[in-house]
């Protein structure tokens, strides 16, 4: 049996802080409706794809925030795009802040088949930022306070004919999260992401935005022997100018597509989950070549341990 899927990255341009949701799930409509005439089977959007990125701005009441969430998904909002899916036939991943009936609030992203069905809900584990007011910031990075990490780590499903992953932005930083995932025998990951190109704690890194991007997902990529999709939110939403450089990227870490603007966009490949054997039958044998025995560290300790600081060390 083949096992290509057709996946796009449905790329957003900036979402303002007066944009309704209705006016949002219409561009993610008519980005889905591009998708369905070039025969796309799963479209991928980004993280908190259906509001500004508001943890750029700080409330000392958080309920004040309740807003920028949704309290069930599909909401009648968002239900004229699982309906539009479902009648094209067509799977999608969307990123949304999520309010729990027990108040807890996650960066959380599902995953839709074909029939228009919530299979999978990952939500964000590694969550950056900040958790108080930091006034003298040009701008807030508060997901720490308005979002709590999950304990739930990263399963993988059964979808569109293979092993599916996903994560969130931050996530996509870090190797243990498509490891993990990679020890699942993940086929394809889908990850969103709102990256602004200045990092206030370190405005050195910021001519490295985009390639810093790249290179995490194409190692995650070959690594692990799996596809990834990377999908932003890009261009200069409320005065903050964000990384677009949405991408589909290869088992062998090769950039199989690309986005070449910062707006609204859909760039697509064709995945062929049989590729990912290619690495993961050789290079990435893990049953045969992975070592978990001297890797223990990595699961017992979650810093540097002061033992270990040499003298040079400013951790």
């Amino acid at each position: 049996m083949t096992r290509v899927v057709r996946v796009a990255a449905a790329q957003l341009g900036p979402i303002q802080k007066t944009d309704s949701r209705e006016s949002v799930v219409e561009r993610l409509i008519r980005l889905m409706d591009e998708a369905r005439a070039n025969k796309v089977e799963l479209v991928v959007y980004p993280e908190l794809a259906l509001t500004t990125f508001f943890p750029r701005w700080f409330v000392d009441d958080i309920s004040e925030a309740d807003h920028w969430y949704e309290r069930s998904m599909p909401s009648p909002v968002v239900q004229p795009l699982f309906d539009f899916a479902r009648s094209s036939r067509i799977g999608f991943c969307l990123g949304y802040a999520e309010l729990t009936e027990r108040g807890e609030r996650f960066n959380t992203q599902i995953l839709v088949n074909r029939d228009g069905m919530t299979v999978g809900k990952y939500r964000k584990v590694h969550i950056p930022g900040h958790e108080e007011h930091e006034p003298d910031r040009p701008f807030q990075h508060a997901e720490r306070y308005y979002f709590t990490p999950s304990m739930e780590g990263f399963p993988v499903w059964d979808a569109f004919d293979g092993r599916v992953g996903m994560m969130i932005c931050n996530d996509r930083r870090w190797p243990e999260s498509y490891r993990v995932m990679g020890l699942q025998g993940v086929e394809l990951i889908l990850c969103g992401y709102n990256t602004p190109l200045h990092y206030v704690p370190d405005p050195s890194q910021d001519p490295l935005q985009g390639f810093h991007n790249a290179l995490v997902m194409q190692s995650g990529a070959y690594q692990n022997g799996t596809f990834v999709v990377g999908v932003a939110k890009g261009g200069v939403e409320e005065g903050v100018d964000s990384l677009a450089d949405s991408m589909i990227v290869a088992p062998s870490g090769e950039i199989l597509a690309k986005a070449k603007t910062s707006g609204d966009e859909l760039v697509w490949a064709d995945c062929d989950l049989d590729w990912c054997y290619q690495y993961k039958d050789t290079l990435f044998d893990f049953d045969r070549y992975r070592r978990p025995e001297v890797y223990t560290r990595i699961t017992d300790q979650r810093g540097v341990h002061p033992d270990d600081r040499g003298p040079f060390n400013k951790l």
